[in-house]
């Protein structure tokens, strides 16, 4: 590097960093209020040279990056394979115990791969599936209308049509762990790009590898939409971050622009939960256009792929009525509306001026949010996604539900609030004190770079007011005293406003802190390797040279003190080995598929009924993919097996739904109570019955009629003329339904 060069180099680090948008190749992008960069002959240099200069040095730091980067990303997939494979000895045992091991959805998931996999040709699994007679027996439903399962056909359709070798379940998992290479990449980018070091990428994937209980259930849970999208999300991350950075050239801008539009439609093909995420980005983008922070015409850009990429989605899966229904769709469309109509105002303002604006704005963006998505929800008679809603006002309300539907999610503990046993896991990590220093000054900052604008232009406007003429050179003068905005970071505001929501998303949901500890990984990273804050705090104390010094030998540091702390706990994991051992299931399976008649039906829990459909291809009458209305409805129903009911009520509901057996389970049946929310005490408080373990919810009263799935093991002739006993093991129990 040219003295030249360094000078510049200095001068932007000393420079106030702002996070506020560039107004230099972007200039037509940002609020047009600063001064045009273009105008600049230095600034025009620096860009061309910024464009054109590579060096050896550079080349050589880049190519290291990437390397490591490749390298890093292989291991997290080799570790996540070995793990899986150490649990469960995947590549030795049978080969319904591999399906079994898919536990509830994941099964269900996977069912739909070994379908396309072994029809006769891929179009006949294709038509198959779109009038699929096994999931919800005996209605015909179109599986890709109703669930996120692209992935599944994609990767059968590669090996059918690349003549894979491997076996079908090994191909599906090995794909998997690649893609989680892919979700490593994209963090080591992020950090990468935030912090101007690929030292950071290198702390953030150690810190997102050595908290893989609360990072990832990937080694465990493999077919789960998550596993899929995920790496797709922080893919999209990273070009964000690349897309937002000022001075970019056209190429690099279009480019990322490319990579932010496929990951983000590749993130909502693959989640059936897409809209929410979408909505919370939409929410950060929207938030750092108010405040002045993002460049709005990038912001509409960005928010344009989250659009197209619904809409995309909607049209893929026949017209889900639950993607147009959705929050995301009603906001985007208000934010895209509300930025043409803010574009291209440059007056300067006051402070105050400002305040009313951003909560103007926000209250507006809301409330026609709200219209829009009642008046789209009436327009297309969307009503499964209502028991969400509800799940969540029962959640913050102080009296205790009798719908089923919520109960159902408020006891499991994935669905309520994070536990405090993941602060202390990334607390002895180190990673989680880290993050909130670094997330807490990156706040402030922010804070203080927005009223540091608003201060600015509320010294522009008294100094328009005194004069009684537009922008003139003595407001320029005013301006030049105040601190420069000139080196911006728009990348970051965006990062820090967006795991506001992510972190906020993640406490009242547990299911959703793997979208909150990939940023907890980064931002502690970034804020410990930023390489403007080292500058910006030392450049008094020490050269340029030294200070890069100090950088690196504390990011080392760091990387080398994580390492020491947590390798030898997972070495000693990796040398625990286990074997799948689920002899009854697989027993239960191996009867129904020699016992029974292809064309006859289950009814069961959730769970098992997915295992069912994977490993027998038997129809089934309901399953843990929950989102449909009449799906809910219906498995309401057919857990009365579980409730207090007689058996010939209980009959005639499964002749409703042409049910052939009924599978109980004693883990269920007799399950002890645990607070009302066992299997039987939801059917039970649903029914306005009192359950076992008495409850204070006001209407229940006792009821006398025995426990359906407790009397029937009797074969009593009250019960024996409606259910015969066909199948028993020490776990399950089966029913033919006379």
């Amino acid at each position: 590097m040219t003295n030249k060069q360094k000078k510049r180099s200095n001068a932007a680090h000393y420079g106030s960093k702002s996070f506020e948008p560039d107004n230099g190749l972007d200039a037509s992008e940002g609020s047009g209020k600063m001064k045009n960069r273009h105008s600049d002959p230095l600034n025009l240099k620096e860009q061309k040279q910024g464009k054109t200069h590579w060096s050896i040095s550079s080349i050589v730091n880049v190519t290291v990056g990437l390397v490591v980067m490749v390298a890093l990303s292989y291991t997290h997939s080799c570790y996540m394979w070995q793990l899986h494979e150490n649990k469960l000895w995947f590549t030795n045992i049978q080969e319904v115990e591999r399906e079994i091991s898919f536990r509830t959805e994941s099964g269900l998931y996977y069912s739909y791969f070994k379908q396309l996999v072994n029809t006769e040709s891929f179009s006949q699994g294709m038509k198959e599936l779109v009038s699929d007679k096994l999931t919800e027996h005996p209605d015909t439903i179109n599986i890709l209308a109703r669930m996120n399962v692209y992935q599944e056909v994609i990767l059968a359709f590669l090996y059918r049509t690349l003549g894979i070798s491997m076996q079908p379940i090994m191909f599906y998992i090995d794909a998997v762990f690649v893609l989680h290479a892919l979700l490593i990449s994209g963090i080591y980018v992020l950090a990468w790009a935030l912090s101007n070091t690929w030292l950071a990428g290198v702390l953030s994937a150690a810190f997102y590898i050595f908290n893989r209980l609360d990072t990832t259930r990937v080694d465990h849970s493999i077919p789960l939409r998550e596993s899929f999208s995920l790496p797709f999300l922080w893919l999209q991350a990273a070009a964000l971050t690349i897309y937002l950075k000022p001075n970019m050239s056209p190429f690099y801008k279009r480019c990322s622009l490319c990579v932010v539009a496929l990951s983000t439609f590749f993130f909502c093909l693959f989640w059936q939960f897409n809209q929410f995420i979408m909505m919370l980005q939409a929410f950060s983008l929207f938030g750092g256009w108010i405040l002045n922070l993002l460049p709005p015409l990038k912001v509409r850009n960005i928010m344009l792929c989250q659009l197209f990429s619904l809409l995309i989605v909607y049209l893929l899966q026949f017209g889900n009525s639950m993607i147009i229904g959705s929050l995301a769709v009603s906001f985007l469309l208000v934010s895209l509306g509300l930025l043409a109509l803010q574009s291209g105002s440059s007056t300067p303002h006051s402070i105050v001026y400002h305040i009313f604006r951003v909560i103007l704005l926000s209250l507006i963006s809301l409330l026609l949010m709200f219209v829009l998505n009642h008046l789209l929800k009436l327009a297309f008679s969307v009503d499964g996604d209502e028991h969400i809603f509800k799940f969540l006002m029962d959640k913050f309300s102080s009296v205790d539900t009798r719908e089923f539907d919520s109960r159902i999610y408020l006891c499991l503990g994935i669905f309520g609030f994070i536990t405090w046993d993941v602060f202390e896991r990334l607390t002895n990590s180190g990673v989680l004190p880290l993050y909130a220093v670094a997330h807490f000054l990156m706040l402030l900052y922010l804070i203080y770079t927005v009223i540091r604008k608003w201060r600015s232009q509320s010294c522009a406007t008294a100094t328009q007011t005194n004069n009684g003429k537009g922008l003139t050179s003595s407001q320029d003068k005013v301006n030049t005293n105040l601190p420069c905005f000139e080196d911006c970071r728009p990348d970051l505001a965006f990062h820090t406003i967006q795991a506001v929501f992510f972190g906020a998303l993640a406490i009242f949901t547990l299911r959703m802190k793997y979208f909150w500890t990939p940023y907890i990984c980064v931002l502690a990273s970034v804020g410990l390797s930023d390489e403007t804050m080292w500058i910006t705090v030392f450049h008094k104390f020490a050269k340029k040279s030294l200070i890069t010094i100090a950088q690196y030998s504390t990011i080392i540091l760091a990387i080398s003190a994580l390492t020491g702390r947590m390798l030898p706990s997972v070495l000693s994991e990796l040398e625990n080995k286990y074997e799948f051992w689920d002899p009854h299931t697989v027993e239960l399976m191996e009867w129904i598929s020699n016992s029974t008649n292809p064309s006859e039906s289950f009814t069961g829990s959730m769970q098992l009924l997915a295992g069912v459909k994977l490993c027998t291809m038997r129809p089934v009458t309901n399953h843990p993919h929950y989102e449909d209305k009449l799906l809910r409805f219906k498995t309401k129903q057919l857990y009365q097996i579980y409730g207090r009911r007689r058996p010939e009520d209980v009959h005639a509901i499964l002749k409703t739904y042409e049910s052939s057996y009924i599978i109980l389970e004693d883990s269920i049946c007799r399950a002890p109570s645990r607070g009302g929310c066992r299997t039987p005490d939801l059917v039970d408080i649903d029914n306005g019955v009192m359950p076992d373990d008495h409850i204070n919810i006001p209407g229940l009263v006792e009821s006398r009629i025995p426990r359906f799935c407790e009397n029937v093991r009797h074969q009593t002739p009250e019960y024996a003329k409606y259910f015969k006993a066909v199948f028993e093991n020490p776990t399950f129990r089966v029913y033919k339904v006379m």
